[in-house]
């Protein structure tokens, strides 16, 4: 979670960082400058972080038909990662 929070972060300072890229070297070329469009930066960041919200939605693999497995402890002390795993075909569910 704490990952996928930080890439929205990261993503929303995409415009910013463009911008006051571009007006560094505008500056610097001798081009005169407005001011800065905070509500067009703010839109353009959350515009991004909202489509990577659907991206992660739409290519997140489908688990609807399998169980949680959770982590479990084993007697050394590691501990094994909990994973799915595939529902036990019923006679009632139909194949897929």
């Amino acid at each position: 979670m704490p990952e996928s929070a930080l890439a929205r972060l990261a993503l929303m300072a995409v415009p910013f960082i463009v911008w006051f890229a571009w007006r560094a070297w505008a500056r610097h070329t001798g081009r005169e400058m407005g001011a800065t469009p905070w509500p067009w930066l703010f839109a353009a960041g959350a515009a991004l972080a909202g489509l990577s919200l659907i991206a992660a939605a739409v290519l997140h693999p489908d688990n609807r038909r399998e169980t949680y497995v959770p982590a479990q402890a084993a007697p050394d002390g590691s501990v094994h990662e909990g994973y799915f795993a595939p529902h036990p075909a019923s006679p009632k569910t139909p194949p897929r």
